[in-house]
């Protein structure tokens, strides 16, 4: 009887080992390929950053509208408001400042900024909250419509921010010099890593780090649709008003991730820049810098928000590009990837665990396990191979962003940023069976923290 058992774990181990192992191969082939489009641009000097100094004379004619939602964000929006007051190098901007009825906090501290500050609107919404950040949005949409016609000008793009960003003082002239030759304009985001909790809020770094400090650029290389990450971005007014007028508003309050299928729509209307700025050759990129979750549940929260927006909700939002759009097709299809992922990283969990177990097994029965067959070692050994290339090309992309310290560090927290995914993922298609049976988006956020004194300048 023993000896059934035993058998019967080392077929399960197997099969897990072979789902895993082939989806290992299939999505490290597919990274590869983005690797080695990004070492052929670089090469090239395709991939490098702007320069300041190099950006071409600004072309807007009109005011820029900074837009910050905020629902329960009392601890932070008054420090990001006077931060960004005080940093924001630019003749002409305003920024309207999203709050809802029942969030009178909130409104204290936005009002308390606004009384002292003109650049400072702040609107009240109609809805009690928490609604979608797009219906926030929305809300500001209008406040700024009406307060260009009373004031008969003319607004020339939107610029979006959270309530914890920390802004750079030149995002705004980037945004000036590129907007006139696309209609969306986002710079990198670099999140500021929690030293008390290095596993967890640094993995953000690293994730951040690939995809802004090569991902995007890959995917404007190859001419696909730019998402944007909601904060540290600016859509033309007239790309935004192409949108309302197809889709009724210019946020979609149904979407839990507005930002990434508003940048697939908006760079329809004109085109997309992901810019690569810095201050000066070797010296920090203009980048918008934030703290991100710095607990197991909290990054759960955030990640399920995503996974469910873009890639289960999302897919059936958005669909697929035109059909001949290869490279925007391999771009979303990336995008969509990540439940797949998870199933793929839980099956070589269980392998490992089962192998373990079924080892045991066998000493305890006084047998010697099966040896593996050549081509499964094969396939082993490609997996190892493409597993440890993605360990250090996630480590170069955070060394070149934090320092050699934080590239060593992102090899453990590949293991916290595995957990949190398998995590997120259960919430993620929970909620989403929940959508599909008719429950309503919501704005499903976690609490945010801004930095007590100058964040760390952490880009190179």
């Amino acid at each position: 009887m023993g000896a059934i058992i035993v058998a019967w774990i080392d077929a399960f181990a197997r099969e897990a080992m072979l789902f895993g192992a082939v989806g290992f191969v299939i999505g490290g082939v597919d990274d590869l390929l983005v690797d080695l489009v990004y070492l052929w641009r670089r090469i090239r000097g395709a991939a490098g950053s702007l320069l300041l100094d190099d950006l071409p004379a600004s072309s807007k004619t009109g005011r820029l509208a900074v837009f910050v939602p905020a629902w329960d964000e009392s601890a932070v929006i008054g420090a990001m408001l006077r931060t960004a007051l005080a940093r924001f190098a630019h003749p002409d901007y305003r920024i309207f400042v999203g709050c809802y009825p029942n969030d009178p906090a909130t409104i204290d501290a936005v009002a308390a900024v606004a009384q002292t500050d003109r650049r400072v609107r702040l609107v009240i919404g109609v809805k009690d909250g928490p609604t979608t950040k797009a219906d926030c949005l929305n809300a500001l949409w209008r406040a700024l419509g009406r307060d260009d016609a009373v004031a008969r000008a003319r607004t020339s793009a939107v610029v979006l921010h959270d309530a914890e960003d920390v802004v750079h003082p030149a995002e705004l002239r980037v945004y000036d010099a590129l907007l006139g030759d696309h209609a969306i304009v986002q710079i990198p985001v670099l999140p500021l890593i929690d030293r008390g909790a290095r596993l967890v809020s640094g993995h953000y770094a690293d994730e951040f780090s690939e995809a802004h400090g090569k991902q995007m650029v890959v995917r404007a290389a190859v001419g696909a649709g730019l998402p944007l990450a909601g904060v540290g971005c600016a859509i033309s007014v007239a790309a935004l008003e192409a949108i309302a007028a197809r889709h009724g508003t210019p946020f979609d309050e149904d979407s839990l991730t507005e930002d990434y299928e508003l940048g697939l729509r908006a760079g329809a209307f004109g085109g997309a820049c992901f810019a690569r700025v810095r201050e000066y050759p070797g010296g920090p990129l203009v980048a918008v810098r934030a703290y991100f979750p710095a607990t197991i549940r909290a990054a759960v929260i955030q990640k399920a928000r995503w996974m469910t927006g873009i890639a289960l909700a999302g897919w059936d939002r958005t669909g697929w590009s035109r059909p001949l759009h290869l490279a925007d097709h391999w771009m979303r299809m990336r995008d969509r990837r990540a439940p797949v992922a998870v199933l793929v990283l839980a099956a070589a969990y269980v392998a490992v665990l089962a192998s373990a177990l079924g080892m045991l097994g066998h000493a305890i029965i006084g047998d010697a396990a099966s040896a593996v067959s050549p081509d499964v070692r094969t396939l082993l050994t490609v997996t190892l191979a493409l597993l440890l290339w993605r360990i250090a090309a996630r480590a170069l992309a955070t060394g070149r962003s934090y320092g050699w310290r934080e590239a060593v560090w992102s090899v453990p927290r590949l293991l916290v940023a595995n957990w949190i995914s398998l995590l997120a993922a259960r919430r993620a298609i929970v909620r989403y069976i929940g959508i599909l049976a008719g429950a309503p988006p919501r704005w499903d956020k976690t609490a945010h923290v801004f930095p007590d004194g100058p964040p760390e300048t952490v880009a190179r």
